[in-house]
């Protein structure tokens, strides 16, 4: 209600609810519109979350070329870690003992639906890296889609050192292998050990002989035994 001495200015209507801020992350946007113009079509895919952080997808063949860019015209010259991620469903399924799992045991995996975080993807592959700007304090993650069962990619060590034995882990643990890296060895297993543990199609067997850390089982009070907790109808 309005009395005859209202304003216009004062005139609200009531039935129209205010709308959010628009939060612009003027930093992150430079970065990106800087990458989209040193790239072109090598930035696949781009995403921004204000005041968060930053994420961008770049090609197979862009992805040592990325890197300088970032260091040398960006000053992303911190490396934060260097990893892989195989996006496809397992076909063992969890092959967990909890009671969470027990409604979808019986659940068939397809195999041909895979689903990707942020910047989507294209292949069953991805190769994710983390760098930083420590003078502004702002920092990326970057993606690439790789190519085939067995990618080949090559070595971030002439630009980013310290990405020597995260490459050596991605190698072992997924298959992947780094064009010109010096040493890609494994780092963990034997010479010798057939496969990649990593892989969601790699039967962790360990699993199947026994329950996965974590899920407790309640042990038997002192002096008593399964019998005799079935007879009393206790639970054990």
């Amino acid at each position: 209600m309005s009395s005859p001495d209202t304003t216009e200015e004062e005139l609200v209507d009531e039935s129209i609810e205010p709308q959010e801020e628009l939060v612009i992350d003027e930093e992150r946007n430079v970065l990106i519109s800087s990458l989209e113009k040193d790239l072109g079509d090598d930035l696949v895919d781009s995403h921004v979350v204000p005041g968060v952080d930053a994420w961008i997808r770049v090609t197979q063949e862009s992805w040592l070329e990325t890197a300088k860019v970032l260091f040398e015209k960006n000053e992303m010259i911190f490396f934060n870690f260097l990893s892989a991620i195989d996006w496809k469903p397992s076909p063992f399924g969890r092959e967990m003992d909890a009671a969470i799992d027990a409604d979808s045991s019986d659940e068939v995996v397809d195999e041909s639906e895979m689903e990707w975080g942020v910047t989507g993807g294209q292949n069953r592959f991805q190769l994710l890296a983390r760098v930083h700007n420590p003078s502004t304090n702002i920092g990326i993650h970057l993606k690439t889609d790789l190519e085939g069962e067995y990618p080949e990619v090559e070595t971030w060590i002439p630009v980013y050192p310290g990405a020597n034995w995260h490459e050596r882990e991605v190698m072992e643990m997924f298959g992947i292998s780094f064009t010109n890296h010096p040493n890609l060895v494994n780092l963990y297993l034997p010479s010798e050990f057939e496969g990649h543990p990593l892989r969601k199609d790699f039967p962790l067997l360990s699993r199947r002989a026994k329950p996965w850390p974590g899920i407790v089982d309640v042990e038997l009070m002192p002096g008593e035994d399964d019998d005799e907790s079935e007879d009393t109808g206790e639970e054990t």
